[in-house]
């Protein structure tokens, strides 16, 4: 972890995932990644056989059933980093996380709308030809922002 973790926090979440063994598999990586938080946008979590640190239990979970109502909580200070395969996107190679975050990613079939993408302060995305799984997309990012490297 980096010197500065109690200066930084991070959480993550999804927004009307469709596959609830995606995202028990992604809040275990937010729970061994550092995470602070994990939250849901629109379809709620439910217990699953791959969350199987249950994370829900272990770390703060919240639930917000419209982006409007989860963007007028995000933390002050904190910056919206969008997940998401978009022109207007940072090279996640290249990118510098804030220290202060939440990184919101979208429904495996969907992805982020553009309402949701213009209200991000930043967007980040992959070298990838096609978009990823959710979980697997969201592991990356924690994964990433733990590597030595400078934080906005």
């Amino acid at each position: 972890m980096n010197d500065n973790f109690i200066n930084e926090y991070f959480g993550i979440g999804i927004q009307n995932g469709k596959t609830p063994e995606n995202l028990g598999v992604l809040w275990r990586s937010a729970q061994n990644l550092g995470a602070t938080f994990i939250f849901t946008i629109g379809n709620r979590y439910a217990k699953q056989a791959s969350d199987t640190h249950d994370a829900v239990k272990a770390i703060p979970y919240f639930h917000y059933d419209t982006f409007e109502a989860f963007f007028e909580n995000l933390p002050k200070g904190a910056r919206l980093v969008g997940v998401e395969l978009d022109e207007k996107a940072s090279d996640l190679e290249t990118f510098e996380h804030p220290r202060r975050c939440v990184y919101l990613l979208g429904a495996e079939d969907h992805g982020l709308s553009r309402k949701v993408m213009d209200k991000c302060h930043n967007l980040v995305k992959f070298k990838s030809v096609k978009s990823l799984n959710v979980a697997v997309a969201g592991t990356i990012i924690m994964y990433d922002r733990n590597l030595p490297k400078p934080r906005s």
